[in-house]
């Protein structure tokens, strides 16, 4: 049997990995605080405003495609974060030319990436973990609510996903570097305003979702799929409508 193939998928797939790279690395490492009504300052890592779309794309991929799609996708991302990891110790490590405009630059590059490896270490086992129990979650809901109720399965998989990954993320990526009291607090109200996020843009959601599965006349249920996140081909069920 040939496999199906998908106009957009690919497209879905590059902007996946868009997302992930630019959120790890942009604003992953800074702290910002905001006053919210009736809540007050709130601290947050900046990389809280862009990363969730990440999850929205995993949803998507998940609900439409099914659980193998999604799992290519999750590993075509943990080795873009694994290449900029070592892209960036190899550019920061190199001995910069003795120039004014490197004497300075170096200090800058060393403040933005030296603390790179242990951000794309704490991303990947992160995004790893939560990316994969996000999936399956929303891939197992779907079967067990036969394709009803969107909403529950986008955010239900997202409150599991995240949680696991704000954790995993910020203790690895920060233990020793900032307070542990700052941790956990940039944590938890990355958790929240992650989880806050996936609700707000559920019509969103419904609305690519209902797009896509039109456009390629797709509706994967994953009644009968091997869940191993170590396989990478599809391992499709033979019932993808």
């Amino acid at each position: 049997m040939s496999r199906p193939s998908y106009r957009y998928y690919d497209f879905i797939l590059a902007a996946f990995v868009c997302v992930l790279l630019c959120a790890n690395f942009i604003g992953a490492a800074k702290q910002a605080t905001l006053t919210l009504p009736l809540v007050g300052a709130v601290t947050f890592g900046a990389g809280v405003l862009f990363f969730p779309i990440s999850y929205l794309f995993s949803d998507v991929l998940t609900e439409v495609y099914g659980y193998g799609r999604d799992r290519r996708v999750v590993w075509a991302g943990f080795s873009a974060l694994a290449f900029a990891s070592v892209m960036a110790a190899v550019v920061v490590g190199l001995p910069p030319a003795d120039t004014d405009f490197m004497r300075s630059y170096q200090g800058q590059l060393d403040g933005v990436f030296g603390n790179a490896w242990r951000i794309a270490l704490a991303s990947m086992v992160a995004f790893w973990c939560g990316s994969f129990a996000n999936s399956y979650v929303l891939a197992k809901m779907k079967v067990w609510s036969n394709g009803r109720w969107l909403w529950s399965r986008t955010i239900g998989s997202t409150v599991v996903g995240e949680w696991i990954d704000s954790a995993l993320f910020y203790f690895i990526a920060f233990y020793g570097i900032w307070a542990t009291q700052d941790i956990v607090a940039v944590a938890l109200a990355q958790y929240a305003l992650k989880t806050a996020w996936e609700v707000l843009a559920t019509p969103l959601t419904y609305r690519v979702v209902a797009f896509l599965k039109r456009a390629e006349n797709v509706d994967h249920f994953d009644r009968q799929t091997d869940f191993n996140p170590f396989r990478l081909d599809d391992a499709r069920d033979t019932d993808g409508r």
